[in-house]
């Protein structure tokens, strides 16, 4: 099944044109004192936006609390609310009479438990598509059902009391910056798309780790990244569906004909970090070991290779916190827990110490203010950055997050950091959409050995009421809503298993480090460029790639990957590649395609290889299946 994302644009900008919200001036908040931390260890104070499940709770009163959150955050999608829902173990829901928990922007819920089967639900956990027409056209797609998080328990699906279709299987209609982590999942299928609405029923994600998955309907999910878990089938492919390290993966022997992308083992692996409670009911942090050449769950033989850190060891952070006392706490030595809620800063947070663990939970967002870079990270090794959302502000920052420095001494730690690689787990971008944003670039890896294990780089394409106003729409936001760079890499050997970036100006992703990894790229070039003067290169050069690696790179890999064109501003726009890299025996392509999702077009899938993507073959994607070819 193939189709474009033209309803994600028109439908998504209409309904955010209605939206009356309150967006805070982009002013950084002022300094509060220190504030003082005593922990309980088994009562840590984790804010007012993080709910704690009991098992002793009924299950009515359980559906009670969960449905009012899904209420608020069913259509949240550019507010400011943020939340995590937390079971501490135990059983929750029973066969015939389960617990059905659905998940709206911007929530978080897990399992406390060491193991994932030490919280299970029996019931549904579920996402479903957004409707943004009215009765005639009712346009329910998945396409902008971003951020969410599911990770670290049980689920045994039963659909009773569900309405007709929806008991059918647990349904998970997403896009990007959505990620399922260390789950068992069993009694029944998991749908990755919501065939129980009105069509089109079109989705875009997507991420799954570490998880035991049924049988698995893909659906209309355009691409998918499954790693180091296993799953009992999987039911089809749209374009990228890519499997690494997963048991029971499709083969890939038929590509293109079935769009899978299979690989064995995963070659640079770590687990996100996750909070648990252990048997004296003491609040922990799970941080998951890097390895190499994995396969299936971690958890399958015990807990998941790693270390604890007590919650002692936090600064736990709660919005108004400053960045000065953020980054006290961290020179102490404490690494930080960001509870729900938005952060504004106005200056970086300093991540300098050896496996410092920077944890998010609920989408904890950072918002640049005054030009800030939100985090900056040492040259060192094992530091995790995970769940976070980096913002950026209406002054230009000149990069949102930046790991390394671009001249540091990267040889110090160089032995460390090859076993113990700084970790970017489930951290995400955003230029745009909430308010205007500037970045010049959101993400820059100076340090060599980096793993980047899943995120979504986003130059926003519709948000709040004001968003695209002007006389020239789409031609204002070209030039308000600025950013060049999504993601440049100078580090070497660094590795990235989940990479989605959307929409920059000019380069999505520069990749100008020896020894690169990527297992699935997804791009949207830019939907706005007024005229082809805007997206072309200094040199003459027909538009930006969206995937470019330098040309002086000797070694580079890339598995499962694609470059899509809506040049909805302007449908005459060319580029002139989806992807550029230099002509090098060690760089090696598998997999990669380009396609027209109804507006401009790409005349080559790579450096003048492959097949014209135009509003002649709309939606059908143009594969090259190896570059170069054997």
């Amino acid at each position: 099944m193939t189709h474009t994302h033209a309803g994600r644009t028109g439908r998504a900008i209409a309904l955010a044109a209605g939206l009356t919200l309150a967006i805070g001036a982009a002013v950084a908040a002022p300094a509060a004192a220190a504030r003082p931390q005593h922990h309980d260890p088994t009562a840590p104070d984790l804010g007012p936006n993080v709910i704690i499940i009991d098992p002793s709770m009924s299950t009515e009163e359980i559906q009670s609390i969960v449905d009012d959150l899904a209420d608020q955050q069913r259509d949240a999608e550019m507010t400011t609310a943020r939340h995590a829902v937390l079971f501490l173990p135990g059983e929750y829901g029973e066969p015939g009479a389960p617990l059905h928990v659905e998940v709206g922007y911007y929530t978080e819920v897990a399992g406390l438990g060491a193991q994932p089967d030490d919280v299970t639900l029996t019931g549904t956990v579920e996402v479903y598509n957004r409707c943004l027409g009215d009765d005639e056209n009712p346009n329910c797609i998945a396409l902008v059902n971003f951020w969410r998080t599911l990770s670290n328990l049980a689920i045994h699906v039963d659909g009773t009391g569900q309405d007709g279709c929806r008991a059918s299987a647990n349904i998970w209609a997403v896009s990007q910056a959505v990620s399922m982590r260390r789950l068992d999942i069993s009694g029944g299928n998991l749908s990755l798309m919501d065939y129980c609405t009105a069509g089109p029923q079109y989705a875009s994600g997507g991420f799954i780790a570490d998880s035991r998955l049924p049988y698995t309907i893909n659906g209309s999910q355009q691409q998918w990244l499954v790693r180091d878990s296993e799953v009992a089938g999987w039911s089809n492919g749209v374009w990228n569906q890519v499997f690494s390290g997963v048991e029971g993966a499709p083969s890939e022997a038929s590509f293109p004909a079935e769009t899978y992308t299979t690989l064995d083992t995963t070659s640079v692996s770590r687990e996100k970090p996750y909070l648990y409670v252990d048997d004296d009911g003491r609040y922990l942090v799970r941080v998951p070991a890097a390895q190499r050449d994995t396969s299936g769950v971690s958890w399958a033989d015990g807990m998941t290779p790693g270390r604890d850190i007590p919650i002692g060891d936090f600064f736990i952070a709660k919005p108004g916190d400053s960045v000065k006392d953020i980054n006290n706490a961290l020179a102490r030595d404490k690494n930080l827990l960001l509870t729900p809620g938005v952060y504004d800063v106005d200056r970086p947070i300093e991540v300098k110490r050896a496996d410092t663990v920077v944890l998010g939970l609920g989408h904890a967002t950072l918002t640049a203010h005054r030009g800030a870079t939100a985090m900056r990270v040492a040259d060192v090794p094992g530091a995790v950055i995970a769940g976070i959302t980096i913002d950026a502000g209406e002054q230009e920052s000149k990069v949102l997050l930046e790991v390394g420095k671009r001249n540091g001494n990267h040889g110090h730690h160089a032995r460390a950091a090859r076993s113990n690689p700084t970790t970017l787990s489930d951290v995400y971008f955003r230029v745009g959409g909430p308010h205007i944003g500037k970045a010049d670039t959101a993400l820059v890896v100076n340090s060599d050995d980096v793993l980047i294990d899943h995120t979504w780089v986003w130059r926003g394409d519709h948000g709040v009421e004001g968003f695209t106003e002007g006389v020239n729409g789409d031609t204002d936001r070209w030039a308000t809503n600025t950013g060049r760079n999504g993601v440049i890499v100078n580090g070497d050997r660094v590795t990235a298993t989940g990479l989605f970036v959307e929409h920059f100006q000019q380069y999505n992703l520069q990749w100008n480090g020896e020894d690169g990894s990527v297992t699935l790229y997804q791009n949207e070039l830019p939907y706005d460029p007024p005229t082809q003067a805007d997206w072309t290169q200094p040199d003459g050069t027909l538009g930006y790639p969206g995937y470019k690696v330098a040309d002086h790179v000797t070694s580079h890999r890339l598995y499962g990957a694609g470059v899509y064109v809506f040049n909805q501003n302007n449908p005459a726009i060319v580029t002139a590649n989806g992807f550029e890299v230099p002509e090098a025996p060690g760089v090696q392509l598998h997999h990669i395609m380009t396609v027209n999702l109804s507006a401009g077009t790409i005349e080559h899938v790579v450096n003048g290889v492959g097949g014209t993507a135009d509003n002649t073959n709309t939606g059908t994607p143009q594969f090259v299946i190896d570059y170069p070819a054997p």
